[in-house]
């Protein structure tokens, strides 16, 4: 068994200043912790493709992207909200953050890898239909499930999100598209603040109040998602994976670990096996200490590869 990653040196290129977060350096953490760990034999690694304007054009609104695209050929520095600053080599790795979900679906799909990890940057899952937010210019996710609805022609494809902040984003998109279940936890009350808890139907989700540890969140994902996951059998799971409800992430309040990533990945990948052939797509979102990020991945592959969770397993 093997887990395919993807990630390109192009991702690295945009930098938004050296007080945000959403900085470089998350990319070569992760990449740095992956290829020192015990597990770097059973690890394939693949150089992202761009998206392209029709692959964006799936889950965006074609104003939306011809926007973008333009706003790129001028090389200046546009704020598109006060958190989200685009500038020059930002439409690239956007389109090759988005691409490498797509990259990871055909992986899966034609079976040459069963698991996926995107490290890639921009995240995607704030960014809505028409409009760019919280970091986030394409809808990563989005993307890549658009494609899959319509090149694969699937039915069912389960979007699991459990960056700490909601994906509002990834919600605006589907909000419609009852093909898609879109399981989604985050801090509540919190950013981006407009969250309408109720449940959807085809929308579910895990509103978790500020010091929620692992106890309650693993609870509360036993009682609403796993049985929702079970009953939709997904064809493809695909998960946007936000590290930031660990205990020790600025930018929140939640109390998990690397073992409660670990346990969640689990979980979804006893469901992959019993629905869907064990395809699963993950692509990174939210993490920002870098002193813990790298192993909260390596706890999320681990889980792939169904191998046992030890903490303080980089070599």
């Amino acid at each position: 068994m093997s887990v395919g990653i993807i990630s390109h040196p192009d991702c690295l290129l945009y930098d938004m200043g050296s007080d945000h977060p959403e900085s470089p350096e998350r990319l070569r953490v992760i990449e740095n912790t992956l290829k020192k760990s015990d597990i770097r034999s059973l690890l394939h690694f693949y150089e992202a493709n761009a998206a392209t304007e029709e692959d964006l054009k799936r889950a965006h609104d074609s104003a939306y992207v011809d926007g973008l695209f333009k706003r790129a050929q001028h090389n200046k520095i546009y704020s598109l909200d006060p958190d989200t600053i685009m500038m020059p080599f930002t439409l690239r790795a956007a389109c090759l953050a988005a691409g490498a979900v797509i990259q990871g679906i055909d992986l899966v799909m034609q079976n040459k890898e069963s698991k996926i990890f995107c490290n890639v940057r921009p995240p995607g899952h704030h960014a809505e239909r028409n409009k760019a937010m919280g970091f986030c210019f394409f809808n990563n996710i989005a993307v890549g499930a658009s494609y899959a609805l319509e090149h694969y022609k699937l039915k069912k494809i389960a979007i699991v999100d459990f960056d700490v902040h909601h994906g509002n984003g990834t919600e605006d998109i589907f909000r419609d598209e009852s093909k898609v279940l879109f399981c989604s936890s985050f801090q509540y009350p919190f950013y981006p603040y407009n969250i309408d808890i109720k449940q959807q139907g085809h929308i579910l989700h895990i509103p978790l109040l500020a010091g929620t540890d692992g106890v309650g969140f693993c609870e509360s994902v036993l009682k609403y998602w796993i049985p929702a996951l079970i009953n939709f059998e997904p064809e493809l799971i695909l998960i946007s994976a936000g590290f930031d409800a660990h205990i020790k992430d600025p930018l929140a309040n939640i109390n998990l670990t690397e073992e409660d990533y670990y346990w969640v990945t689990q979980e979804m990948v006893k469901i992959a096996k019993q629905s869907c052939g064990g395809r699963i797509v993950s692509t990174l979102e939210g993490g920002y200490n870098l002193s813990v990020l790298g192993q909260c991945v390596l706890a999320h592959v681990k889980a792939f590869l169904e191998l046992p969770f030890k903490e303080n397993s980089v070599l």
